[in-house]
């Protein structure tokens, strides 16, 4: 797991490269990469935006290279 700034975004290797989403295998640019913090710890989350199209979340471990 990659450092986050104050704000809770981490600067992830891939970040503004494009990916995949291994659970769904949808392709996009990893626009961000968040830790959201929660009872039971940290969760990193992907930000994922496709061309032309509507930006979803997955977890960041289940982001690959494109």
């Amino acid at each position: 797991m990659n450092p986050a700034d104050r704000a809770g975004y981490e600067q992830h290797p891939l970040l503004h490269q494009r990916v995949r989403d291994i659970a769904t295998r949808m392709e996009g640019e990893l626009v961000a990469v968040t830790h959201e913090l929660h009872s039971h710890g940290t969760v990193r989350i992907a930000h994922i935006r496709p061309p032309g199209g509507v930006e979803w979340t997955t977890a960041a471990d289940n982001i690959a290279p494109a």
